[in-house]
């Protein structure tokens, strides 16, 4: 049960640094760049797993926009680099292919995915390829960001904490 919870709490704190942080953002072109949504989908990769990051991505990317202040490129430009850092990171245990996977995950799939959602939802004119570069840029500098936060929490074994039941509840503890 402490092992839900603490997941659960922290889900919770990223949810609300991704909406109170929701006004950095760097417009490039058609999109509004969140790096701190990326640093969160790296973040939440790493420290939750893939299911807790795409949720984590889903619900700041909703409360986002219900309060007007994102659109719905950030579902697609969120959730698929969240899921793709989360599994190849539970898959390998590889910081490098978390990171890759937030930076191809949003940056390539994400934004070509964006494209459908811009054209037909949104009515916009933009090209199939228009928001590669400011989801690549946006994604990159959120995961730097989080690249760092993660090596200094690396330090203090804040992961082996946060995973610490996992052990226990596998053997019946």
């Amino acid at each position: 049960m402490k092992f839900k919870t603490r997941k659960l709490t922290l889900a919770a704190v990223f949810i609300a640094i991704g909406v109170v942080f929701s006004f950095v953002n760097i417009p490039l072109g058609l999109a509004k760049c969140y790096p701190i949504q990326h640093m969160i989908n790296l973040l939440g990769a790493v420290l939750l797993g893939p299911l807790y990051s795409v949720l984590v991505a889903f619900c700041i990317s909703l409360i986002r926009n219900l309060s007007g202040t994102g659109s719905l490129l950030a579902f697609p430009g969120s959730m698929i680099g969240a899921f793709l850092a989360g599994i190849l990171y539970y898959k390998t245990k590889k910081l490098s292919l978390a990171f890759f996977g937030e930076v191809f995950g949003t940056g390539v799939l994400g934004a070509l995915v964006a494209y459908p959602v811009a054209k037909f939802l949104l009515g916009s004119q933009a090209a199939a390829f228009a928001f590669i570069i400011p989801f690549g840029v946006s994604t990159l500098g959120g995961s730097i960001v989080a690249l760092l936060i993660i090596l200094a929490l690396k330090k203090t074994n804040v992961n082996e904490y946060l995973n610490s039941e996992r052990t226990h509840e596998k053997n019946g503890f």
